[in-house]
């Protein structure tokens, strides 16, 4: 594959993978990640993650009442590939409806992705809030 098709594809699974985490979509995201995924993100309180289990817990949430609708858009992503290994930075916005009103927030991520046998896996990352 060339540098722009590697770029491509890894920009569109992180967008399959964020819209999967919205739709709480828990195959797709297993189908995207490596069994042994790491993170540091808000929900883990400054611990290192290990595994799927964590992120588990939160597509399994009961709903509560009609699902709203939320959309998550990446904004300015840096996407570097080195080999078998890609790293994409970017924002990410989203906008969803909170007590009838839409509102937005945004989140600095870093996503590693790893080239196994042909097909990016997703490996860590890591989340903060934007300021």
């Amino acid at each position: 594959m060339s540098l722009e098709s590697d770029r491509d594809a890894v920009l569109e699974l992180t967008q399959k993978l964020l819209v999967a985490i919205t739709a709480g979509d828990w195959d797709t995201y297993t189908e995207l990640c490596d069994d042994s995924l790491t993170c540091f993100e808000p929900e883990a309180l400054g611990n290192l993650v290990d595994g799927l289990e964590f992120h588990n817990y939160y597509f399994n949430l009961p709903s509560s009442g009609t699902p709203t609708p939320v959309q998550s858009t990446i904004v300015a992503p840096h996407i570097r590939i080195m080999g078998d290994v890609a790293v994409i930075a970017y924002v990410r916005l989203t906008q969803r409806i909170n007590d009838g009103k839409p509102v937005s927030s945004a989140m600095e991520e870093t996503r590693v992705w790893h080239r196994q046998q042909g097909k990016w896996r997703h490996v860590h990352f890591h989340r903060s809030p934007a300021r």
